[in-house]
This record gives structure tokens, C-alpha cells and sequence, in this order.
């Protein structure tokens, strides 16, 4: 797969008679096992020699047995472990010139010059200073000969790599650190169980959560349940917020809302730094509405438990880029972290992130809340001015009229997180002051007729529903194009927003080619992408993708775990996606698979054999289980029954086989917190297009709206780091038609990522592997490129 070039490039980096360290310090972090998993596989893969350093900066101080050399099965069976196996400690030894001396002392013995730490800002400012004193400490050692002069030249230089562990996300370069995805899954499963008591007792529920320093966690939990108010440090309430939070609640009540839900961040204050705690902000409300109310306190919870598909990837792709950034390294290079920006992976020094984290702080010390909010980054803000256009209704008085109406509606099969999005474009719609439609049952219900307004109250509580409570259909428009264009004359429909998959993209497009004959159509259209299967052109990902990821890794996990204690056994998984490899590559990675068969990628009966042989090898060693993954139409010869008795047969007295076919389950469920979030970000992005849109095509004349340019109907993407909107005429070049599937997909590139993991012999394109940059360039303008998710 990996060019020619780029194979030359990956072999150059090897790391034979180099030495790795790597230690987990600080808090704990759901991911932290997959980020400490896949450095030790990928140093082992280039030839180096990877140690583990146990409980972290304190086991560096002390040495012997802390520091042990991890071989490939070391770290078997982790990744779906929560917290770090290998511990971590707060060392105030290591605060000490003395206790970094001895921990000098401890790596030099070891050959150990590479370094990679994995822990929050705290921990890794600590690195860097070990960094700039690592010259002097071995002169040090050398005066008190505890090694020679040989030994000080040897390791010269110490090299650092970090990348951050924090389930605050309040490390400022990175749009989400590792276990903060997990913990929001933690918040968000206590809210859903919440919901449903207080829904039938009428109360109001005030939830704390973690954040002493950081809202990322309270803010991004209140954008995906819906939840009426949010009380973080970067952002104080003005002076009177507990008379505007009560009529607040007051109102949603008066809607016929049976509860409330608020969610305070440990660390929230008012604009005089006064605390806020949960307790205060209950008894507020039991003193001025008299609500029956009760606190609940997340605590560890947030740390705990399995890492979601998300923290698993991101882990996994940063604990691979973090050994090649090592490996680059020469004495001149700054300390760097690895982190994500989008969806792509990005090195920025190391200094520059801590600083700008602790800018945040200094901001917020001196009042300065609007800075600091903009020193969290393009993310925060963006989720900030969402949940305040989403939770905060304006008067009707204080609404622009715009005399516009807007349709939404669903269309191909249900993904979760799609409920999300339409009450997003609802609420931004009648914010901008438009008349909002939902149609029901997509194309179908539109040429039917089956279109009524929708209004802000009405999709109160969608945001953790499933599946489609607008009701989707696979119906496309071209056989009802007249009934379709008669509708939009009755309603007077102006704008058409589309959440739906591959069929969406195909409906667009014959709306659009259908636009010389019927002038109702020519009015602005987006679509939003909505598949499981991930497939639709111009988008790097779509909403409910992430749900399906992990109903996968979960089954998978559960699949694998019933095999422990048993003989030697491998499982055959069937996943959905169509002709689309993506949830059976990606879950792969997630889940920690063998292999994952898909139709982009070719095999024939050789590949099988191989693979066969392959994990006949691993079961000789200590290792029990094998997993494989297929695509449901990754070949019509080799289908699931197929390898299942092939590996059955080829495998007899080394391991048995087991199938599974995941089917619908991966379609189900309530929406992970990304999907919600991803959902409603992208929905209100693109409603505010179409009233730009709306505005720009209006016909002043002719008191209409006429839109019949090729980027009056576009489709809503998220393209590496950036949120584009490209009309669909212009990935039409980009589409196999006949298949359903983009012509080129960005998730190939992790493909041999999971295969080295696996310990399979691969070459692994490094020409999108991330390059040093510096923080103030990782933040594009607004006008650039929208907020990264």
C-alpha cells in the first residue's frame, strides 16, 4: 500500500541499538494502556529496545526493578484495560535536583536516551526540564564516578516525546488528549440513567463533574444531553445568574418538560472567583422554585472503566507517531508532543503547549474570561457558542424574522446521533428566525406530503435518542420529482437541509439535475452526512460511525473475554459497511485485531493462508486468542462461512474457531458523546449556511428565493482538519457509484498500523505522519476553516 518512497523513508528510521522508555505519570487516563501498548510494538517493530518504567517519575527515581525491559507479549490483552498498567505515581522526588540525578543515573545504566511520557502538563514540563538538565546531571555523574566519560558521550543527548493523558482535555495544542472521549462516555451513561427518574418524579438533577481547572468536560457533556444550564471556570455567569438559571428552568418547565438537568464543573466560579459548588446551586433552586432536587457527584467514575473505540485509535496513532518522532529526533530538536488537530496528527513543542495551557490559567486569574476561553482553542469555543445557541431560547421579540422556511428531513438507514443534528438545525434555524419543517420518512414522506413545522420545544430530549424519530427510508427522489417540487410550492419551502447517508448524496444529486425543469428546487441544499458505514464522498467521517466503533469494541471485547481460562481460540467477526472497509479496519485497530478483510484492499487464498499461518506462530507463544474481522462484502467467494471452516480446518490442533455476525446492533443504541456532539456541531454549521445562502440568493424583485449555482447545493464535511462545505457536483470524480464508496479513503493509511500492532512484517507510510509546528499555526482563522470536532 505504502508508496515506494515512503518506504525507503520509514526503513531510513530505524532504531536498531536505540533505547525507549516509557512511563505513564500524573492522573490516570482511560487509553493510557493503548498508547504504552503501541509504543512498545512499534519500538520493537523498528528494532529498538523499549523499557516500561513503572509507576512512573517515582520508579525512574528509584530504578532496580522498576525499570524492565517489555517484550511483545508484555503488553497482551491491555487495550481494553482502563487506568495504566505499568502505574503511575505524583513524585515529589523527581521535583528535587537530587531525585532527577538518580534518575539519570538509572537510565544511563539501562543505554536508555528516548524517552516518552505520557501524563499531563505537569508531567511533561517536568520532562523537559530533566531535558535541559540532562548535560549537567551526567557531568554530575561523572565527578562522583558513578560513570565514565565514555558513558557521558555514549548518551549525550536525551530525547523527549510526550503525549498527553488527560481526561480534562486542558492541554492547549490538542483538540482532545487521551481518556477524555472515555470520561465523557462515563458523564454521559450516569445522565441517560438520570434522565429516566427524574423524568418520573419531576426533578431536577445538579451534576458534578471534573474540571478543577478545565469546563472542556461539563461543557461538552451539557452540549450532548441538552442539559438547561453549565457553570465552568473559563466562562463565570454574569452578575444575576441565579435569577436568569431559575426563570430558565421555569420556562422549560411551563413547555411540559418533566425534569432539569445542570451540570457544574468542580471548578466553577462566579465573575468574583467564588465558588460554585453543587450544593449552592441546589439549594438556589429548592429556595426560589421549591423543585424537588438532587446532587450527584461523578467523582472516579470519570477515570474508570474501559476506554472507548475513539481513546483506543487516537492512543494507538499517537503511541506509533510518538516512535517515529523519536526516531527523527537529533540533538537540536525541541521537545514535542504529539497530538490531534482534526483528524490529523500533528508534533508541536512541547514548551510552547504548556505555556499557552498555563496562559489559560493566568487569563482566568486576571478575570480575563473571553481570552481564556480563546486560549483553549478553536474546539472550546466553537462547543461554547453552540450550547449557548442551542440551550438559551430568545424571546420571539428578539428574533429576526426572516420569513423564510427551511425542510429537514432523514434519509437512507438510521444512524445514531442523527436525532442530535435535527434538533441542532431546529433550534439554530428558529434562532435565525426562519419557519423549520421536518418531513417524515425522507423522499418518500416529502412527495407524500407528510411535512408539518417543527417547533423549539418539539424536539426537546432528542439529543440521546437513536436511531431516527423522524423516520428515514431509502427512497430516492427521482421518480416522484413533480410530487417533490408540488410539495415544496404548498409549503413554500426555501431551503432544504439533508441528514442521511449514501442515499442522501445520490437524492441531492438528482434534485439538483432536476433543477431546468422544476424552479422549486432551485433553492439552497446541504447535506450532513449520517452512515455507520462511513461511505459518503467528501467527508472523513460521518455521524453514528463512532456508536457502531464501539458497539464493535465492545462486542468484541466481551467475544474475546470469553475465551480466557479456555484453549487457544480465534474469532471470525462480520461487520456491516457495505462495500465500505472502515468499520471493520478502524474497529480492528480499536479492538485489536489479527486481520480485517475489506474489499478496498484485494485477498485471495494465499492472504488467508498466510494469516492462518501467521497466528498459528503467535498461539505457540502466550498468547490465547487471535481475532479477525470481514467486511460484509469484502469478496462474494470468501465469505465469513468460508474462513471460518478455513481457519477451522488449517488451524486444527493448534486452536478452534468461533463466528459471529454483528448485524444490526452496530445500527442501535443511544449515540456515544461524539456522535452527539459531532452531530449538533455540524447541523448548526449548516444551518448557518443556509441562511447565508438564503440571504445571498434572494431575488428582491421577484420576492424569492432563486439559488442555481453548483454551490447553492453542497455537501457539509469534515476534510483532515477543517469542516468544508463542496458542492456535490464537484465529488462526483471522487465517487465509485457502483460500489458506494469514496475513491480514496484517509482510513487506509492506519490499515498497517493495525498490522504491526499485530506483529505482521509491513510497511507503514510515514508522508502523513505529523511535522513540527508551533501552536499560534494551529489555529486557522474562522474564515478559514471551521472548528475542528
Amino acid at each position: 500500500m505504502a508508496q515506494p518512497d515512503n518506504k525507503k523513508f520509514f526503513e531510513n528510521l530505524t532504531g536498531a541499538g536505540k533505547s525507549i522508555a516509557v512511563l505513564t505519570s500524573g492522573g490516570d487516563a482511560q487509553g493510557m494502556n493503548a498508547a504504552v501498548r503501541a509504543v512498545v510494538r512499534m519500538g520493537i517493530y523498528v528494532g529498538a529496545k523499549v523499557y516500561f518504567v513503572h509507576e512512573g517519575y517515582q520508579g525512574m527515581v528509584d530504578g532496580g526493578d522498576n525499570i524492565k525491559e517489555a517484550k511483545w507479549e508484555s503488553v497482551s490483552s491491555m487495550l481494553q484495560v482502563g487506568g495504566t498498567v505499568i502505574g503511575s505515581a505524583r513524585c515529589k522526588d523527581f521535583r528535587t535536583h537530587e531525585g532527577r540525578l538518580k534518575a539519570a543515573h538509572n537510565l544511563v545504566k539501562r543505554g536508555i536516551t528516548n524517552l516518552c511520557v505520557i501524563g499531563g502538563d505537569g508531567s511533561l514540563t517536568g520532562a523537559n526540564l530533566f531535558r535541559e538538565e540532562w548535560s549537567g546531571l551526567l557531568a554530575e555523574l561523572v565527578q562522583q564516578n558513578l560513570i565514565d566519560e565514555e558513558a557521558a558521550q555514549k548518551y549525550s543527548a536525551l530525547h523527549i516525546v510526550g503525549m498527553v493523558g488527560s481526561i480534562d482535555n486542558d492541554f492547549c495544542g490538542t483538540d482532545m488528549t487521551i481518556g477524555t472521549d472515555s470520561a465523557l462516555h462515563r458523564i454521559i451513561e450516569v445522565v441517560d440513567a438520570i434522565m429516566t427518574t427524574a423524568q418520573s418524579h419531576q426533578r431536577t438533577f445538579v451534576l458534578e463533574v471534573m474540571g478543577r481547572h478545565c469546563g472542556y468536560l461539563a461543557l461538552v457533556s451539557a452540549l450532548a444531553c441538552g442539559a438547561d444550564w453549565v457553570l465552568i471556570p473559563e466562562m463565570p455567569p454574569e452578575d444575576g445568574w441565579e435569577e436568569k438559571m431559575c426563570q430558565k428552568l421555569s420556562a422549560t418547565r411551563s413547555r411540559g418538560s418533566r425534569l432539569n438537568i445542570i451540570i457544574v464543573a468542580e471548578g466553577a466560579i462566579d465573575r468574583h472567583g467564588k465558588a460554585i459548588t453543587s450544593s449552592i446551586v441546589k439549594d438556589l433552586v429548592v429556595q426560589c422554585l421549591g423543585f424537588d432536587t438532587r446532587v450527584t457527584i461523578l467523582g472516579h467514575v470519570q477515570r474508570g472503566g474501559t476506554p472507548s473505540a475513539f481513546d483506543r485509535i487516537l492512543a494507538s496513532r499517537m503511541g506509533v507517531e510518538a516512535v517515529l518522532a523519536l526516531l527523527e529526533t537529533t540533538a537540536n530538536t525541541p521537545a514535542c508532543v504529539v497530538s490531534l488537530c482534526g483528524n490529523q496528527s500533528v508534533r508541536l513543542p512541547l514548551m510552547e503547549c504548556v505555556q499557552m495551557t498555563q496562559q489559560v490559567q493566568k487569563a482566568m486569574d486576571e478575570k480575563k474570561f473571553e481570552e481564556a476561553v480563546r486560549l483553549r482553542g478553536r474546539s472550546f469555543e466553537n462547543n461554547l457558542r453552540t450550547y449557548k445557541l442551542l440551550a438559551h431560547r430568545k424571546p420571539e421579540s428578539e428574533l429576526p424574522h426572516s420569513n423564510y422556511n427551511v425542510a429537514v428531513l432523514n434519509v437512507g438507514a438510521p444512524a445514531a446521533g442523527m436525532n442530535a443534528a435535527v434538533r441542532s438545525a431546529v433550534r439554530v434555524g428558529i434562532s435565525e428566525g426562519h419557519k423549520m419543517f421536518a418531513v417524515s420518512d425522507g423522499f418518500e414522506g416529502f412527495y407524500k406530503g407528510q411535512i408539518k413545522e417543527i417547533k423549539w420545544a418539539d424536539v426537546g430530549g432528542w439529543t440521546g435518542q437513536g436511531g431516527s424519530l423522524l423516520g428515514t427510508k431509502r427512497t430516492l427522489p427521482a421518480k416522484y420529482i413533480e410530487k417533490i417540487a408540488e410539495q415544496m410550492r404548498k409549503y413554500n419551502i426555501n431551503a432544504l437541509l439533508v441528514i442521511g447517508g449514501f442515499e442522501a448524496y445520490l437524492g441531492i444529486m438528482e434534485l439538483l439535475a432536476a433543477r431546468g425543469i422544476y424552479e422549486e428546487l432551485c433553492v439552497p441544499m446541504v447535506m450532513v452526512p449520517a452512515t455507520v458505514s462511513n461511505n459518503v464522498p467528501g467527508s472523513d467521517l460521518s455521524i453514528g460511525a463512532d456508536t457502531a466503533l464501539n458497539a464493535i469494541t465492545d462486542t468484541c471485547d466481551r467475544i474475546k473475554q470469553s475465551a480466557s481460562g479456555t484453549k487457544h481460540r480465534v474469532f471470525i467477526i462480520e461487520t456491516m459497511g457495505g462495500y465500505c472497509g472502515y468499520l471493520a479496519s478502524v474497529g480492528g485497530l480499536a479492538a485489536g485485531a489479527d486481520a480485517a478483510y475489506i474489499y478496498e484492499e484485494p485477498f485471495d487464498i494465499r492472504d488467508l493462508q498466510s494469516n492462518v499461518e501467521h497466528l498459528t506462530e503467535k498461539m505457540k507463544t502466550s498468547i490465547q486468542r487471535g481475532l479477525i474481522l470481514r467486511n460484509e462484502n469484502s469478496n462474494e467467494n470468501y465469505t465469513t462461512d468460508f474462513i471460518y471452516q478455513l481457519y477451522s480446518e488449517e488451524g486444527r490442533g493448534v486452536f478452534d474457531c468461533r463466528k459471529n455476525v454483528l448485524g444490526h446492533m452496530q445500527q442501535g443504541g443511544a449515540p456515544s458523546p461524539f456522535d452527539r456532539n459531532f452531530g449538533t456541531k455540524i447541523a448548526a454549521k449548516a444551518m448557518q449556511w443556509i441562511t447565508k445562502k438564503l440571504n445571498e440568493s434572494y431575488r428582491q424583485d421577484e420576492g424569492r428565493v432563486f439559488a442555481n449555482t453548483e454551490d447553492s447545493a453542497c455537501l457539509l464535511g469534515m476534510r483532515r482538519r477543517a469542516m468544508v462545505f463542496q458542492p456535490v457536483v464537484q465529488l462526483k470524480d471522487e465517487t465509485d457509484f457502483v460500489h458506494r464508496i469514496p475513491k480514496e479513503q484517509w482510513w487506509l493509511k492506519l490499515r498497517p498500523l493495525m498490522k504491526i500492532l499485530a506483529k505482521y512484517k509491513t510497511s507503514y507510510d510515514v508522508s502523513d505522519s505529523g511535522q513540527l509546528e508551533h501552536v499560534a499555526l494551529n489555529r486557522p482563522r474562522e474564515s478559514e476553516a471551521t472548528a475542528a470536532i
